[in-house]
């Protein structure tokens, strides 16, 4: 995945399928740094991948996520369906 450079509705299908054929190859982490494009639809994908690697047995990690992608997932409150480590801790949530 480190050669993604953008998550949105224009490669949003694209992403998802090399994401699902990464999945059955079976890898785990899913590098985003180099993502510097996104929309709504790149949670969309995530979330996709995050099912598909279920189903499957694994526990997908995302990491490295570029900040306009986590503020979409903060901004859906999806943020630890992406990926635990985003979660914000306890102390944090009283700021929203």
């Amino acid at each position: 995945m480190q050669s993604l450079s953008a998550l949105t509705v224009d490669n949003a299908t694209a992403a998802l399928e090399h994401g699902l054929a990464a999945i059955r190859a079976g890898q785990t982490v899913f590098d985003l740094g180099n993502v510097v494009s996104v929309d709504s639809a790149a949670v969309s994908v995530m979330l996709a991948w995050q099912r598909a690697a279920a189903d499957a047995g694994i526990r997908l990690e995302l990491q490295n996520l570029p900040d306009p992608l986590r503020s979409l997932t903060k901004l859906y409150g999806v943020c630890s369906l992406v990926s635990p480590a985003l979660a914000d801790s306890p102390a944090d949530l009283h700021h929203h």
